[in-house]
């Protein structure tokens, strides 16, 4: 029962979050240069001052700012999220579409990085550990400063050149290959291939970090008094490492994988534009460059309450990992 109220607690702070980041988000849009009407009415080759007051009017930006902000929020609570006047396509409908996508590229690119920064973290802290093969740890260590140093667009660039201009084995742009009506199996293969260099770009810039945050939790926990206790007593270091200390400390590895999975939406804009995937990300980028401020609010908002999901499934996952603890209350 305590368990289920702490949930509840958890929820109704998480909304309470939400509201602020809206709110938040919808002033700093407004602050932002550049008035839509006008690039509207630039466009349409139409810079009479009474058809850009008649479009203000179109699109409610002739109303009181905090009139403007009610009208939204009331709208974001009724899953009104305003019309895309760019798209000419609702705001919710269209990020609805363009979502999966960006979950696909999401969660590939995290469970790579995470499997991948793990299992290097370990081995490197075993090397270390061990005192066998030590340059294998300095290997790995610098190759994750390479890596981390490394802009992310640049990464995406050079992948781009080496596999898909130079080797020519994967495909460098857009999510499926026009033209092709792909079904079933055949489909999957399209789009799995497309899928490779997105998900191992945006992966390995977040990969650098578990190898460094593993390597230095593995090595913390064996300095730790149990450890020196099971290897005093004959126990294997291969043992120790996989029974005793990679459980404590993938506390911070959890930790982390949370705050990162917030992080990775944003990564997720420079690397859809630099591959042409059709997700969210490339799709704030556009409304940004087109002053778009619906769809901006409406992928800013989205992009919130993903943050908010991915931090309590976090707090559940503390306890999958370590029974011991428990699950924290809102006001705790």
């Amino acid at each position: 029962m305590k368990t289920f109220i702490d949930v509840l607690a958890k929820l109704a702070k998480a909304l309470g979050v939400v509201l602020a980041v809206v709110v938040v988000n919808f002033f700093l849009i407004r602050l932002a240069p550049g008035d839509p009407a006008s690039i509207m009415a630039g466009e349409a080759g139409a810079s009479d001052p009474t058809y850009v007051a008649r479009l203000r009017e179109q699109f409610g930006l002739d109303q009181p700012l905090l009139l403007q902000l009610y009208t939204y929020i009331k709208g974001v609570v009724q899953f009104d999220w305003g019309f895309s006047y760019r798209m000419k396509v609702p705001v919710l409908e269209l990020i609805l579409d363009r979502l999966p996508a960006t979950l696909l590229l999401m969660g590939a690119a995290f469970v790579f990085s995470v499997l991948a920064g793990v299992l290097l973290g370990v081995l490197a802290a075993k090397t270390r550990y061990t005192g066998r093969r030590r340059w294998l740890d300095s290997l790995i260590v610098a190759g994750a400063l390479v890596l981390y140093a490394t802009p992310l667009f640049w990464l995406s660039l050079l992948a781009i050149i080496l596999f898909s201009v130079y080797l020519d084995w994967l495909p460098a742009f857009g999510m499926q290959t026009v033209g092709l009506d792909l079904h079933g199996w055949a489909y999957l293969r399209d789009v799995g291939l497309h899928l490779v260099l997105p998900a191992l770009t945006l992966g390995t810039f977040y990969m650098a970090m578990y190898v460094r945050l593993t390597r230095g939790s593995m090595l913390d926990v064996m300095g730790m008094d149990f450890v020196k206790t099971a290897r005093a007593k004959g126990v294997p270091a291969s043992r120790v490492i996989r029974r005793h200390v990679l459980r404590n400390a993938l506390l911070p590895v959890v930790t982390f994988s949370g705050i990162q999975l917030g992080q990775m939406a944003g990564g997720a804009v420079l690397t859809e534009t630099v591959f042409g995937w059709p997700g969210i990300g490339r799709l704030m980028f556009d409304a940004l460059m087109q002053r778009d401020y619906q769809l901006l609010l409406g992928v800013f908002l989205v992009t919130s309450a993903m943050v908010v999901v991915f931090n309590l499934l976090t707090d559940l996952a503390y306890r999958l990992v370590d029974p011991r603890i428990q699950f924290q209350g809102a006001g705790q």
